[in-house]
């Protein structure tokens, strides 16, 4: 009896599992957007000792349907109430040749514009020790109605944004922040990393908010976001400066810091990472997600044993130190770069083929694939925009961003 009730049990499980997948194939023919590619992570837990594609570099993304890209991956079917039922992915500029579109990407809601930099250090972004990285806009409105005359790519002008000397390497953003830009620096040569205040309208007043740990310089800082109902600023503090012949050799930690400009109070609230790179809250500001991108390592080279990993901590309501350190995700393609959440707890971060999403209890539900780095990304009233080096894309989903503005 006990056989038999054993067997029964397994029978219904696997009928329960097939129907599973039954649904929900049906259901992603029924709402998927066109172009829109299902993988149905069955299929490929167990591939055989014949398999022909392994991925022994994990520059090489996952694309077993081998689909022309840029286009979606849907893991789980969730994914389908972020894209929505009419999501494209289209190339909104270009530049071959120049990676004008790497990092600390702000949205202005009043004027419809994106801020973003150009990669500091980094092979194509023609900086160094000698040179400033560039930062640039683009029109969104200009975007939308390009995008309305046309089913195809558009490629509409980035206007080049002139700032003081005292904005050197530009790697991180976040913001409006009381109505400026908010933009962090990795430093250049033996000129400080900073955290800047800049005008998002000509003349781009500049105001210098921290750029020393109690008279030290800070290694190359990288990512910055604000506790939500706060003006406290937490950043990262890699060691890429140094790692890409931009900056000294380092003489801090690789840490996380707390910044609080009402008292001018610096200090450390998270360690013991190879390389702290993209910070991003959840909307009540109780948890906080942190990727380390270690397992790239500028002059050093790859090693792939190192994190390609997203941690997740719990902040201290009194200290807003980080607690609880756990395992989020880790990166298939690439490394976890930047990072932002949308309003249904869904985790977004820049990867090696594009950006990859997870959903609040870290399975990964889909992929914007474009076949190369996009480091980061920022929600608009149009879209999800992609930073992807020398291109930027535009995915009109219907997810919706956390408001980053700060009053």
């Amino acid at each position: 009896m006990t056989w038999g009730n054993s067997s029964s049990a397994t029978m219904i499980s696997a009928l329960s599992a097939i129907l599973d997948i039954a649904f929900a194939a049906v259901s992603f023919a029924t709402v998927s957007p066109p172009g829109a590619v299902y993988i149905d992570p069955l299929q490929y837990n167990v591939v055989g000792a014949n398999y022909t594609d392994w991925r022994n570099l994990s520059t090489v993304g996952f694309n077993p349907t081998n689909t022309a890209p840029p286009f979606i991956q849907v893991f789980d079917p969730s994914f389908l109430d972020v894209i929505g039922s009419s999501a494209t992915i289209r190339s909104i500029a270009s530049n071959p040749g120049f990676a004008f579109a790497h990092e600390a990407p702000i949205y202005v809601p009043d004027l419809n514009v994106v801020f973003f930099a150009s990669n500091a250090g980094g092979a194509l972004g023609y900086s160094g020790w000698y040179n400033n990285s560039v930062v640039s806009m683009i029109n969104m409105t200009e975007v939308d109605m390009a995008l309305v005359s046309t089913t195809g790519n558009v490629n509409i002008q980035v206007q080049t944004v002139n700032l003081p000397d005292t904005v050197q390497m530009v790697n991180g953003g976040t913001g409006p922040y009381k109505g400026d830009l908010l933009f962090i620096t990795s430093g250049r040569a033996l000129l400080p990393p900073s955290i800047v205040r800049i005008n998002p309208s000509p003349p781009y007043d500049t105001t210098v908010l921290l750029d020393n740990f109690l008279g030290r310089q800070f290694n190359s800082l990288n990512d910055i976001k604000i506790l939500p109902g706060t003006e406290i600023i937490f950043f990262t503090d890699p060691t890429y400066g140094w790692m890409n012949g931009f900056r000294p050799e380092p003489m801090l930690p690789s840490q996380v810091y707390r910044f609080d400009p009402s008292t001018g109070q610096v200090r450390v609230v998270a360690d013991q990472f190879v390389h702290p790179n993209g910070i991003a809250f959840t909307a009540d500001g109780k948890g906080v997600f942190i990727t380390d991108t270690g397992v790239i390592g500028g002059f050093l080279g790859t090693n792939q044993t190192l994190p390609a990993t997203i941690y997740q901590f719990d902040v201290d309501p009194r200290t807003q130190s980080f607690t609880n350190r756990r395992v989020f995700a880790y990166s298939d393609s690439g490394i976890p770069d930047g990072i932002q959440l949308d309003t249904m707890g869904n985790v977004y971060s820049g990867c090696g083929e594009g950006v990859h999403v997870w959903n609040a209890e870290g399975a990964l539900i889909g992929k914007f694939y474009v076949n190369s780095t996009a480091a980061q990304m920022i929600f608009t009233k149009s879209g999800l925009v992609i930073l992807n080096e020398e291109a930027i894309y535009l995915a009109n989903i219907q997810a919706q961003g956390l408001d980053l503005t700060t009053s």
